[in-house]
């Protein structure tokens, strides 16, 4: 039996693999360390099918490194030590460290993780972990302290295109048919930035074609999808579909689909956790200002549910699902940081003005650090006009206000505060 299309399609070198260009394109920092032939510990963090294994095992052939992988969620503490006793007796003097590699390391459980400590602090092995989840929840504070995190993303829609069409010309399979490729948004539309997704719903689309020609159409994927909607989800994508479902039916404010994907993933076993914390992520991101206690009773689901355990902590759960998608929307916060992080990323550090500066020792005071800085605390209303902002972004506005019922209150206030700075 022939392997799957995205099996066949696995890059085995860099030149080979495909996004990703921050970091192994040409002077990229993975790809600087790689080619040096020193790794040190680290943590892949993106989306499925982004090549986080993929890169791993590109990595362990480039340097001709033994190369050790553990699975999260089949993989015991015996197992790790197991491993880790294979790779100190098999390591020979002043060789490279061999390769652990842990799929779903977000999986592990603190002991788990805690059993890896030693070995990757004393270099017994160089450890890559892969994850869907944030390290910072799901990753212990010393593990996470001795890896870098790298974070990657989905492709965009020149890498999957690229990747379409090496697969029609290049795999051994479908290089012997005669396919067009006439139209492929829905095939981009439907993996979503995920190959191995946009790879298994090619070949189920071709699969199921008998004609000399094969033309792959957008009609055509969307009407092989639905007759069988699971036939490409075969590395468990689905759960990140229904996951997706339910944030978007909360920012939608839709209660009822909200509560039957959250129902779907309770009948599917996820973790509670992982919902609560969704739901913490969701009431800041697409709820924020518009009615901030949505925050806090998201926080309160979230405590709840470690509290009282499963199967009570679905009702908490489902109050604060409910509360989220009827709460009115706003994302000037998100949009806020977000532009704030890109005007440091192009502006670089400019000095802080020295009336803000601190001011804890003689000369600094000297210098003028403090000087003109004016207490709000000592003017009307706790408030008088003055430069926060560095000298050369004076001006920037990066939080603009969307003007829900509760947002409006907090503009109007800058209104009065700042005059013309906030009427643009």
């Amino acid at each position: 039996m022939s392997e799957p299309l995205a099996e066949r399609m696995r890059p085995r070198t860099l030149d080979e693999y495909v996004g990703q260009k921050h970091l192994v394109g040409e002077g990229a920092v993975l790809r600087k360390m790689i080619d040096s032939g020193h790794i040190s510990s680290f943590i892949l963090w993106g989306p499925p099918g982004v090549g986080k294994t993929t890169l791993a095992h590109i990595i362990a052939n480039k340097l001709e490194t033994p190369f050790y992988t553990l699975s999260a969620v089949t993989s015991g503490v015996k197992d790790v030590r197991d491993v880790i006793e294979k790779a100190k007796n098999g390591r020979f003097f002043n060789s490279a460290s061999p390769i652990l590699f842990i799929d779903e390391i977000h999986r592990f459980s603190k002991s788990q993780q805690d059993s890896l400590l030693g070995a990757v602090e004393r270099g017994i092995v160089t450890l890559i972990g892969a994850t869907t989840e944030n390290p910072s929840f799901e990753v212990i504070r010393p593990l996470l302290s001795r890896c870098q995190l790298y974070v990657l993303k989905s492709l965009d829609k020149e890498d999957m295109q690229g990747l379409l069409n090496r697969a029609v010309s290049e795999d051994i399979e479908l290089s012997k048919l005669n396919i067009e490729l006439k139209e492929t948004d829905a095939l981009m539309r439907y993996s979503g930035g995920d190959a191995r997704k946009l790879l298994n719903i090619l070949e189920l689309v071709v699969s199921s074609e008998s004609n000399d020609k094969i033309i792959v159409t957008d009609k055509k994927v969307e009407e092989r999808l639905q007759q069988n909607p699971l036939a490409y989800d075969k590395q468990g994508e689905m759960h990140y579909d229904i996951i997706s479902a339910f944030i978007k039916s909360i920012r939608g404010s839709d209660p009822d689909a909200a509560l039957y994907w959250m129902a779907r993933m309770i009948e599917g076993g996820e973790d509670p956790q992982f919902i609560a914390r969704r739901l913490v992520i969701s009431a800041a991101e697409d709820i924020g200002l518009a009615n901030p206690n949505a925050l806090l009773l998201a926080n309160a689901a979230f405590d709840a549910v470690m509290k009282i355990g499963w199967p009570e902590g679905r009702i908490p759960l489902a109050e604060a699902v409910v509360y989220l998608a009827t709460s009115a929307k706003s994302n000037s916060a998100y949009n806020g940081i977000n532009s704030a992080i890109q005007l440091v990323k192009q502006t670089g550090n400019k000095p802080v003005p020295l009336h803000l500066r601190n001011a804890p020792t003689e000369l600094m005071a000297q210098l003028g650090y403090h000087d003109g800085y004016k207490y709000p605390h000592d003017y009307p209303d706790n408030f008088t006009p003055q430069q926060y902002m560095p000298d050369a972004l004076q001006n920037q506005r990066l939080w603009h206000a969307q003007h829900s019922p509760a947002e409006e209150k907090l503009y109007q206030r800058m209104l009065d505060k700042w005059g013309e700075r906030y009427k643009s």
